[in-house]
C-alpha cells in the first residue's frame, strides 16, 4: 500500500462528496490502483486484498462471455448461480476435449457453430426417422 487517507472527492462547491471517503492506493504488479470507499472498518491491506479478488471476479466472467459465448446470468439463487457456471465450464471442457481430439486446436466459435449445426442436423434426421430398433408409437410417446 502506497496511499490511505479519508479525502473529498469531486470539485469543491460544485460536485464534492458531502462526507470524506476513504482512498487507498496500492500496487499490483507494478501497476497502481486507487479505490474510494466508505469502509472504514477494515485494514489497509483487507481492502486493496478484496478488490485485487473482485478483480480476479471480473476477469473470470470477461472469460466466461468470450470463450462460452453464454447469456447473461439467469439464476437468482447462489444455487442456480453455481448450477450455471459448472454447467458452463463442464461444457466448455467438453468442447475442449473433442476439439483436442478431433482437430488437434483449441475451442473456436467457428467449431462450436459447426458442432451446434452437426447436432441439430442429426437431431432432425432422428425426428424425422426414428431409429428401426424402436417402434415409432415408443418413439412418439417419448418425445412428449
Amino acid at each position: 500500500m502506497f496511499y490511505d487517507a479519508l479525502v473529498l472527492l469531486g470539485t469543491p462547491k460544485l460536485r464534492q462528496t458531502q462526507r470524506p471517503l476513504r482512498l487507498v492506493g496500492y500496487w499490483v504488479e507494478s501497476k497502481k490502483f486507487w479505490v474510494a470507499t466508505s469502509r472504514h472498518d477494515l485494514a489497509t491491506a483487507d481492502i486493496a486484498l478484496i478488490y485485487k479478488l473482485r478483480w480476479e471476479i471480473e476477469k473470470f466472467f470477461a472469460w466466461w462471455k468470450q470463450h462460452l459465448n453464454v447469456y447473461p446470468l439467469i439464476a437468482r439463487s447462489p444455487y442456480g448461480f453455481m448450477v450455471q457456471v459448472l454447467g458452463g465450464l463442464i461444457t466448455y471442457l467438453l468442447l475442449a476435449i473433442y476439439c483436442h481430439k478431433h482437430f488437434q486446436e483449441r475451442v473456436s466459435l467457428a467449431r462450436v457453430r459447426e458442432l451446434r449445426i452437426n447436432i441439430q442436423n442429426e437431431a432432425r434426421i432422428l425426428h424425422n426417422h426414428p431409429p428401426e430398433s424402436q417402434p415409432l408409437r415408443d418413439y412418439a410417446y417419448a418425445k412428449t
